[in-house]
């Protein structure tokens, strides 16, 4: 199974309730949503899709990063108790280094009757860990490590608790400018079986990173992944860049630049042959740029239809 990571910008959210009843609907696909935003009408927009649905998801109860980091999260916490689908929501506890086990333990006893997802981010004492969360391991469904590369032996500590899942961030941030055509992205879709894992996931092609908005575009770069036949389906990510960036100016103009090596590279060689790549090729043809939070969204869906499709393979 596949756990993408989403921050739950507006964006994302929009992609996530159009995607319900395209590639999140045959259940291959967990979602993991942080909210970000004290608005939480288009999450609520985006669950009720879910419901419509049946599509499983984790939203995270005590994000930190946005505007519910740092606070009590009472608007969000009611949310969730008030307006979400026991069934589908699986509550995701995030447990840090700021973390303690009271915090954990009151936030286990307050969504006492939902599934729960512990994300791991380098809690220290991992003894009293284990020990608490074993008390909840009936309810304990999954236990989520994002990725540091030594992560192995702590995740074996909390192998008699709940389904193992691994983050990976495969997305290498740097300057829009500074990104090289091609590099690798991900081969953890391949092994997470051979690593005694129940599922895998990422941050698609944003990354682990948080920020709340971006700056002026000197330079437009479009990111696509795509499993490289010839790598043994090794994910590899492309940087499609414009070719102006000595100013902050005209990034439509910019856009449909860095547009136009993707349309060629995928009329040559066939990459992607998703929705969001044919959409991309409709963009570029009409001259037609709507805005690069849309642009990024695109590139979230050729993600996530990417490895739909391979998970639909190996499923048969």
């Amino acid at each position: 199974m596949y756990f993408p990571y989403f921050r739950g910008k507006q964006y994302e959210l929009v992609l996530l309730k159009e995607q319900a009843d395209q590639v999140l609907k045959n259940g291959n696909i967990v979602p993991i949503i942080e909210p970000v935003k004290k608005n939480l009408n288009p999450l609520q927009r985006t669950t009720e899709q879910f419901k419509i649905n049946d599509v499983s998801c984790v939203i995270v109860a005590n994000p930190n990063v946005g505007e519910f980091s740092k606070n009590e999260n009472n608007e969000l916490k009611q949310f969730l108790l008030n307006e979400t689908k026991k069934e589908l929501v699986t509550i995701g506890i995030i447990v840090d280094t700021s973390s303690t086990l009271l915090e954990l333990q009151n936030l286990l006893n307050l969504f006492k009757d939902y599934k729960i997802a512990i994300i791991h981010r380098g809690f220290s004492n991992t003894k009293d860990l284990h020990d608490l969360l074993k008390q909840y391991s009936t309810k304990i469904q999954y236990n989520i490590f994002v990725s540091n590369g030594n992560e192995k032996r702590y995740r074996r500590k909390f192998k008699d608790i709940g389904k193992g899942i691994v983050l990976r961030n495969g997305f290498k941030r740097e300057k829009n400018a500074h990104y090289k055509d091609e590099e690798p992205f991900s081969d953890l879709h391949l092994d997470f079986i051979e690593e005694n894992l129940d599922g895998f996931g990422d941050f698609l092609i944003v990354g682990d990173d948080y920020s709340d908005s971006g700056g002026p575009a000197w330079a437009v770069a479009i990111h696509m992944t795509y499993l490289k036949k010839n790598e043994d389906d090794e994910m590899f990510i492309k940087h499609y860049k414009s070719d102006r960036r000595d100013d902050n100016k005209d990034a439509g103009g910019k856009f449909i630049e860095a547009l136009k090596y993707l349309v060629e590279d995928e009329k040559r060689h066939h990459l992607y042959n998703t929705k969001a790549s044919q959409e991309y090729i409709e963009l570029y043809e009409k001259k037609l740029f709507r805005g690069l939070g849309y642009a990024k969204k695109l590139s979230m869906q050729n993600h996530l239809e990417i490895i739909a499709r391979f998970l639909e393979e190996q499923n048969g």
